[in-house]
């Protein structure tokens, strides 16, 4: 695959089949986990993997803060001609990446219990998050590599090895789940024996690529002055992974504070739902972002433009559809994620119905970061993402409630997400007829 020379359309086409691919596989991994422990726990396993969940966005998110920032500088150097400008970023990368692995395994190792009560755990739920965290503890520094080895895969044309890897830990954790959760009746501790099983065999699956004839990754000596470019480059989308984390942090407490344990367990089978659809929106982006980046460092801003209108009208279309699958059938969700209380039963599709609003407009939003941060505007795609996942959702969850009563909490996310749609739309037309001018200079 040549990024600069082949067709756009087939080219993303076979990115986003590759990187949409795993993606909706992998989240239907998490599904069936917290289906599994749902079913053998009841709603209390459910609202405790609500609970646990914003641990899982940190690692995720400082995966994506370095891996997507590295990754986006290495293709625009190496679309650039600038080879070993490229290699310094990968390096650095990889450098920070297990500095961040190591930060947050301390962090979780000596504060797991306050993090856990703020996330919104009450005793029988802390119990639950804690036989959870045993086995995954020292998978942590996975969650940080898996994202960071699959945006250096696929920008060094091997979308495919990325795409197997993550489908391959995920059948191990599905398999692992079933015998461990149910046949040895290990309950939520064999559901996170799964999990981290799966997540180390992705890692060793991805290490292959090194070993390949065809990889051009090689570790260099690190130039530390290039850390901040690469934060700020991947800083949108970390912030867009850290947005689920802390907008479960912000409804575990408000659901506490204004409702129960059955409304907590339903923003816990949406916050599943939730992560499968953000997997397959950050699929459409990844399968952008090598293309866009090493096309905009090359100066072939026609091609650039003819990638965006491809991954425009893919998350366009994948956010609609997905609303309405979940306007239809949300009682069936809920049956499929647990064994549901009566009063589970009577709240939860109202609420499911409610929130679905934020998946049409939640594709695009997250595809559209990649899409600026691919053009090196940075600032554009973090002030988007901070106004959805932290200032404009934030704001809302603690408003709404206050001033339509307890119900509307879950109409805050539809909100913000609405906005920001608005938002990027219009500057992406602007950044689109600038990309314009100068394809015609």
């Amino acid at each position: 695959m040549d990024l600069l020379k082949d067709k756009i359309r087939p080219l993303f086409f076979r990115y986003f089949v590759a990187a949409t691919g795993s993606a909706l596989l992998s989240s239907l991994f998490i599904i069936v986990d917290a289906m599994m422990i749902g079913r053998y726990h009841g709603p209390s396993g459910n609202a405790a993997i609500s609970v646990f969940s914003p641990i899982w966005t940190t690692g995720y998110c400082l995966g994506l803060l370095s891996g997507i920032g590295g990754s986006v500088l290495y293709g625009k150097a190496r679309g650039s001609g600038e080879n070993e400008n490229a290699q310094e970023y990968f390096s650095l990368t990889v450098t920070v990446g297990a500095a961040l692995s190591v930060l947050v395994m301390l962090a979780v190792g000596f504060f797991h219990t306050p993090m856990l009560r703020f996330f919104g755990a009450d005793d029988e739920l802390l119990n639950l998050c804690l036989q959870y965290l045993g086995p995954v503890f020292f998978a942590i520094p996975c969650t940080v590599f898996v994202s960071i080895l699959a945006a250096f895969l696929r920008s060094d044309r091997n979308p495919v090895l990325a795409s197997g890897a993550v489908i391959a830990g995920g059948c191990l954790n599905i398999a692992g789940d079933y015998f461990l959760v149910f046949q040895m009746d290990m309950g939520i501790r064999g559901a996170g024996i799964a999990t981290a099983a799966g997540l180390y065999l992705s890692i060793l699956i991805m290490l292959a690529h090194f070993f390949r004839k065809k990889n051009t990754l090689r570790l260099v000596r690190v130039k530390w002055p290039q850390l901040p470019e690469i934060f700020r480059s991947g800083f949108p989308s970390a912030v867009n992974e850290l947005s689920l984390g802390i907008t479960a942090v912000i409804f575990n407490r408000q659901i506490r504070q204004y409702l129960d344990t059955d409304a907590l367990a339903v923003f816990g089978i949406i916050t599943g739902i939730a992560v499968v659809i953000q997997s397959i929106a950050y699929g459409i982006g990844q399968a952008a972002q090598p293309i866009l980046s090493e096309n905009f460092g090359a100066g072939f801003y026609s091609r650039v433009r003819a990638c965006t209108r491809c991954g425009l009208w893919t998350s366009v279309v994948f956010g609609i559809a997905a609303a309405l699958i979940l306007s239809l059938a949300p009682g069936t969700l809920i049956r499929l994620y647990t064994a549901p209380t009566r009063n589970l039963l009577a709240i939860g599709p109202g609420i499911i119905r409610t929130y679905s609003f934020s998946f049409i407009f939640m594709p695009l939003n997250i595809y559209a970061v990649y899409f600026f941060q691919s053009v090196m505007k940075e600032r554009v795609a973090t002030a988007a993402s901070l106004a959805r996942g932290v200032i404009i959702g934030g704001i809302l969850a603690f408003l709404f409630p206050l001033l339509f009563g307890a119900g509307s909490l879950f109409c805050a996310v539809p909100a913000a997400d609405a906005a920001v749609c608005g938002y990027l739309l219009f500057s992406i037309r602007k950044e689109s007829r600038g990309i314009l001018a100068d394809s015609k200079k």
